[in-house]
């Protein structure tokens, strides 16, 4: 077991700097067999992972079902869940299933509803299918409509966040004053729609999904500091941009799930060649880099098997020398602004 330290997310709630994305329990890209998951969510547990992210759309109802199966034999009150409001499992026929982001899913669609009555009803799913008499982190999921902007897209360009702010922010600001939840968030694939939240609410964390990685740290200059004026803190989703900072710079590598563009690949080349001089896997140094900054309280990779939780783990404690950050400073490939983790070597 691995001893992984824990950071505040809210008041007498903290979160092991890694946990588990939940996305491969939910059949994301292909099937994962029940019973693997089963065992890489307690393999996880094992390897002193302590904290769990879900959310009803994963595989819609996948994931949360068999995150809640396996979690049965273990000690809940050790544990900490995070599930997301904002899509609405509607049930239609097999003739109507279409091939999805979820391989083998059940048959629903997922529609978008912030309304209090649409988070209330989510909670409820969530709760039956989790198997668990609370959860105690709940984000409002995707305001944005998008999976993924390309660059240059206006990231406003599909936007519910009146919706989710006159809906689902009161809901839930109500469960958190209730002591029914302990944290509200906001979990998106943008940093710019979050600079308007963090102004709008009082949110206690952000999942930010592939926007504050190894390969980007836009939100250095204007989310974060409205985030740490406001005390909310980062869940850092897609570490490795939905894959490529994990295979480096491949033919097929994907970037934020879209097969990635040649100025990416070229980065990521670099990024991989200052690692491989210092004998660093180029994934290691991307899980471990975002939790150098001090708003960020977790990383949340996904897993799909034993091995890959196991691998996760490893490159988590993988010792890095200072000289490997500084490098890549000093080659242009991170911010000046980014933190820089400790000396691990």
């Amino acid at each position: 077991m691995t001893n992984l330290e824990k950071r505040s997310v809210a008041a007498g709630l903290s979160v092991t700097t890694m946990g588990l994305g939940g996305t491969g329990l939910g059949n994301m890209y292909r099937a994962t067999d029940p019973k693997v998951a089963h065992e890489t969510v307690h393999a996880a547990f094992a390897a002193g992972l302590r904290y769990f992210d879900t959310a009803p759309v994963y595989g819609f109802g996948l994931a949360e079902t068999r995150l809640g199966e396996a979690i049965r034999t273990l000690p809940r009150q050790e544990i900490v869940i995070s599930s997301k409001v904002g899509y609405d499992l509607v049930p239609i026929p097999d003739s109507e299933v279409k091939p999805v982001l979820w391989d083998e899913a059940p048959p629903f669609r997922a529609d978008f509803d912030y309304s209090r009555d649409g988070v209330l009803r989510s909670i409820e799913g969530s709760l039956k299918r989790l198997g668990t008499d609370y959860i105690d982190m709940l984000a409002i999921h995707d305001p944005d409509e998008a999976l993924h902007f390309a660059k240059g897209e206006d990231p406003y360009a599909r936007s519910r966040f009146k919706e989710a702010m006159d809906g689902a922010y009161p809901a839930l600001d109500e469960l958190r004053s209730q002591g029914v939840i302990k944290a509200v968030g906001v979990g998106i694939n943008q940093w710019q729609m979050l600079s308007d939240f963090v102004e709008a609410g009082q949110f206690d964390y952000f999942l930010l999904a592939g926007r504050y990685t190894l390969l980007e740290q836009e939100p250095l200059a204007t989310l974060f500091p409205a985030c740490e004026r406001k005390g909310t803190k980062l869940v850092i989703g897609g570490p490795y941009n939905s894959g490529i900072l994990a295979t480096g710079a491949v033919q097929g590598a994907t970037f934020n799930t879209k097969n990635a563009p040649q100025d990416v690949l070229n980065r990521v080349a670099r990024l991989n060649a200052v690692c491989e001089s210092h004998k660093v896997p180029l994934a290691a140094a991307a899980l471990q880099f975002p939790l150098a900054h001090k708003l960020v309280v977790s990383v949340i990779p996904g897993a799909r098997s034993v091995a890959e939780l196991e691998q996760n783990v490893q490159y988590m404690q993988w010792p890095i020398p200072a000289a490997l950050w500084s490098d890549l400073r000093n080659e242009g490939l991170i911010d000046p602004a980014a933190p820089l983790p400790k000396d691990g070597g």
